[in-house]
Parts: C-alpha cells; sequence; structure tokens
C-alpha cells in the first residue's frame, strides 16, 4: 500500500508539472511518465523524490509548507564513497577531483548544518561525513530509470558497504527525455541497508544548470555539485522513507530547487559552490529563511 501512495504522489508531481507550466510536447511528457513508472515496477526499490530539471518543476501547492516526521530513522552521519559509471570517466576528468573537494569540504560546513534540526529513532541528523574516495567502473552504464540496475551497481562495486553509506553514482549517460537531474533511493547489499542516488551527465544540459557565473568550475560540475547537495541533504534527513517531507511528498532539497539566495557559499575546505538551499521547519515558523519558487521562507543556504 506504501509503495502504491508512494506511486501516486510521483505520478501525480509528473502529471502536474507538465499540466501547470506546458513547458514539453506530448512526447516528453510521455518519456517523463515513463521513467517515473519504469522506476516504480513492483520489483524495484522504492524511488524517492526526483530532482526535476527547471523545465518540469513546479511551484510547491501543499497545505502546510512544513514538512513532517515520518515515524523513522535519519542519518546521524554519512560514509560517502562515490562510483563514476560509464566507459568515458578516468581519474583525471576534473569533476573527480571537483566532487572530491565538494563532499570533503560539505562536512561540517554551515550548508550541511541547514538539515541538522531534523530527528528520528535513531536521534538527530549530523553535519559530519567521511568521505571514502571512489571507484571508477568503466562498463557500459545503463538503469537510470530502474533503481534495481544502481542499486546492483552499488552492490556489485562497493566491497564493504556500511549501514551509513551514502553511494552516490556519477554515470556518463544524457538526460534525453528524462524530466529528472538525479535522484535517490535506499535498498540493501545481502544483509546490510545502504542509500544511493544516480546522476545523469549533465554536461551541457540547460535544464539542470544552475548557471554558476562567480565560482570558477566547469558547467558540468557545477551542475553536478549543486544536484549532489539536494541529493546528499534528502539523504540525510529521509534515508529510507520514514523521515521528514511534507504533504505532498517534496523533501528538503525538493522544496528549495532552483532557488539560490547568494552567487556561492563556501566549504570548510575552502571551496565554494553555487547551491541551492534546503528547506527548514524552524527557519519558516521563525521567519528567518529565504523564499522558494512558492514564495514559502523556509530556505537557508548557510552562507
Amino acid at each position: 500500500m506504501k509503495l502504491l501512495q508512494r506511486l501516486y504522489r510521483v505520478l501525480l508531481c509528473a502529471s502536474l508539472t507538465l499540466s501547470v507550466f506546458g513547458v514539453a510536447g506530448i512526447s516528453a511528457q510521455d518519456h517523463a511518465n515513463k521513467d517515473v513508472m519504469d522506476a516504480q515496477s513492483t520489483h524495484e526499490p522504492p524511488l524517492m523524490r526526483v530532482h526535476w530539471a527547471r523545465e518540469f518543476a513546479r511551484a510547491a501547492r501543499n497545505k502546510s509548507p512544513n514538512m513532517v516526521w515520518h515515524n523513522g530513522a535519519i542519518m546521524n552521519t554519512s560514509a560517502v564513497t562515490v562510483i563514476y559509471w560509464g566507459s568515458s570517466w578516468t581519474s583525471s576528468d576534473p569533476k573527480v577531483s571537483g566532487l572530491q573537494s565538494f563532499y570533503t569540504g560539505f562536512s561540517g560546513s554551515n550548508y550541511a548544518k541547514t538539515s541538522d534540526e531534523y530527528t528520528g529513532t535513531n536521534g538527530q541528523v549530523g553535519a559530519n561525513n567521511t568521505y571514502g574516495g571512489y571507484f571508477v567502473d568503466n562498463s557500459p552504464a545503463s538503469g537510470g530509470n530502474q533503481t534495481s540496475a544502481i542499486l546492483a551497481e552499488v552492490c556489485r562495486v562497493i566491497p564493504n558497504p556500511v549501514t551509513n553509506g551514502y553511494y552516490p553514482v556519477y554515470t556518463d549517460m544524457k538526460r534525453g527525455h528524462a524530466g529528472y537531474c538525479a535522484w535517490h533511493s535506499y535498498g540493501t547489499c545481502g544483509s546490510t541497508p545502504v542509500q544511493f542516488a544516480f546522476f545523469f551527465d549533465l554536461d551541457g544540459d540547460a535544464g539542470c544548470d544552475p548557471q554558476d557565473t562567480q565560482t570558477g568550475h566547469p558547467q558540468g560540475l557545477a551542475a553536478l555539485a549543486n544536484v549532489s547537495a539536494h541529493e546528499l541533504s534528502e539523504a540525510r534527513t529521509d534515508p529510507r522513507n520514514g523521515g521528514w517531507y511534507d504533504s505532498s511528498g517534496a523533501e528538503n532539497g525538493d522544496k528549495c530547487a532552483w532557488t539560490f539566495n547568494v552567487p556561492f557559499v563556501q566549504f570548510t575546505n575552502g571551496s565554494v559552490w553555487k547551491l541551492q538551499g534546503e528547506w527548514s521547519n524552524g527557519a519558516y515558523n521563525g521567519g528567518t529563511g529565504y523564499p522558494n519558487s512558492s514564495g514559502q521562507k523556509g530556505c537557508l543556504d548557510g552562507h
């Protein structure tokens, strides 16, 4: 029943996205809906809220802007190990070193602390993560709309997964007609629960571009950093579908997607990134946040 309810929410989101804005043709709508439905096969781990591309994003229209707890766990800490999947990846790719700087500097940053108000059955979201390096898998990447395929890649590549592991999988697949830039989910490798995320190759992709003109990062890296902040923040606050999201199913990253308060934020290692904010119930209730695309002042970026 819960999976059917989640499927209804995701399909409703896709339907409202296209009907409200009317920016995509019938072909794009069909492809976007098929991508989501394929990922919601009864044989798949559940697809968490996807990070919609700009042309598919919609303003929130839920009754209450605040997120609520769904009686499950959060991530106190996250152990991040990255997978680069696809024949075009090499260790010398600037995106590899750039994302290493991103994940290293994220830990303990004011940006990470924008999510530390949330609690679960296992305590409070923590701002610290460890970076365990990366693996390059040069076999052809596939399955961007199938959570089972990405979970299988994680279980195949990661030799010793851990329960607080977060495993982002960056592929060299282009987005094409898919209406989203990235997503996160969860599953099990053997008997070990894991959290993971999927990312398209966003080089030259205007729909997933944060339009960073200040940091000097290449466009493709800037785009991946922004959606990576979105997915990691959501995984920390809602790792296994029992954490925090609002009445329309939107997680903290969804609620502030494609809204930027400052040209860039600085991480603990001195690196700078143009990143969307993350939703804070406390900031909204206290009137201290900046507005999202619906004008609800609950976004924080930790600048």
